[in-house]
């Protein structure tokens, strides 16, 4: 007779499905796996964890944002092929997402006064403003998931103690959002320096006045910021290799990732010393569960971005006569949403720009395999523009207001 190793799996497991869901929970649970009996042993195990993962975050969900907008749910899980758009300010966006439905975040926000139509009393004001969206942000993103921050350090007046020309100086936006990003929960792990290339200016150059205090660089550098978050999580997870949910607590193997170690005896893989399979949720999402070819990374992305300098040309929107070809003030290259995509997704994966811009996060996270989404505020000035560098890119998209 064939083995049913979902019979042996729920042997050594139901009783703490029983202790974690509630009685409906636990059928509906049941109901979902029923159809893995007779599959092989691998499978089953993937499968069950897969679903098991599914079902705690959907409980989750309902008991730390229980008023999320179930609508805007559906319009950014269906996968549909298109690149989707949400018009309207970003926090309204995220105050109504459920809890950790976002599996990347990945954007460039307004900087502080560097645009006509993203304007601020004075510097505090803006980090205030931006705190607010990052904290919402924590929440959205999914647990050991990642944000990719690109920001550029620039030349203006804060307008905190002096409002005139005077008051200008160079303000480490870089340095003031990473204090931010922790203050929220996150851990701050990379900085890539984009280095933009030669200069295009002859701003502080002080060409006839080549003397000592007179000389002062041109900023050709971004920050790409990485930030992981880590949200400490005790719920039992199943073994990766037998897929029991008779497991212990082990230490933290870093501040905020709980890990476990298997105590089912009848697991087929165990140390020399007779120990029990380690691993913790983000081990599960990272080896076992998800090396599958679909989601290799090209030996050339690797190569690329393994240093942590790297140069590439910005957006080149002006065309001849003065004119933006692109229609946004602020395009983002390629390159960022590209390595954030295939460095911190799987195939499927919903990966959000909560300054979307031009879009072109989302066109390429849609273009990869992954759900692109993106917020813009600002319809009124950008929604032809948006559509039409989607459309140029030979994407659809679908629209929520």
């Amino acid at each position: 007779m064939k083995e049913d190793y979902l019979n042996k799996i729920l042997k050594t497991s139901t009783k703490y499905l029983r202790q974690y869901f509630k009685f409906k929970e636990v059928e509906d649970f049941l109901e979902e796996v029923e159809p893995l009996r007779g599959k092989p042993k691998e499978e089953v195990v993937r499968l069950f964890n897969e679903i098991y993962l599914k079902h705690v975050k959907k409980k989750f969900q309902k008991e730390d944002s229980p008023d999320y907008d179930k609508a805007l749910l559906k319009f950014i899980n269906k996968e549909t092929g298109k690149v989707k758009i949400f018009w309207g300010d970003v926090y309204d966006f995220l105050k109504k997402c459920p809890s950790e439905s976002i599996q990347l975040m990945v954007t460039s926000p307004p900087y502080y006064n560097a645009r006509e139509y993203s304007q601020w009393s004075d510097l505090n004001k803006y980090l205030e403003d931006m705190k607010k969206i990052i904290k919402e942000s924590y929440r959205v993103l999914d647990n050991h998931r990642v944000f990719v921050f690109n920001v550029g350090d620039i030349f203006d007046n804060d307008n905190l103690v002096v409002k005139s020309v005077w008051g200008k100086r160079r303000l480490p936006l870089g340095a003031y959002f990473i204090k931010i990003f922790e203050e929220c929960g996150f851990t701050f792990v990379d900085d890539f320096i984009w280095d933009k290339g030669e200069v295009q200016s002859e701003r502080h150059k002080n060409g006839d006045k080549p003397y000592p205090l007179y000389q002062y660089p041109m900023n050709c550098y971004e920050h790409i910021l990485i930030f992981h978050k880590h949200r400490l999580d005790t719920t039992r997870y199943p073994c990766p290799i037998c897929g029991s949910l008779k497991v212990s607590g082990n230490t933290q193997s870093e501040s905020g990732l709980q890990s476990w170690e298997c105590k089912n005896d009848d697991c087929f893989k165990r140390s020399v010393s007779n120990r029990g399979k380690r691993f913790s949720l983000k081990t599960n999402l990272v080896q076992d569960l998800k090396k599958r070819e679909e989601n290799k990374i090209s030996h050339e992305l690797v190569k690329k971005w393994r240093r942590d300098i790297i140069k590439f040309s910005p957006v080149i929107k002006i065309g001849r006569g003065g004119v933006n070809k692109l229609g946004h003030t602020a395009p983002f290259p390629e390159d960022i949403p590209e390595m954030a995509v295939q460095f911190f997704t799987y195939k499927g994966d919903i990966v959000l720009d909560p300054f979307a811009g031009s879009f072109t996060s989302a066109i390429v996270a849609n273009r990869l395999g992954r759900i692109g989404l993106g917020c813009e505020i600002r319809k009124d000035l950008f929604e032809d523009a948006i559509k039409k560098n989607i459309e140029d890119k030979g994407q659809k998209f679908e629209e929520f207001n």
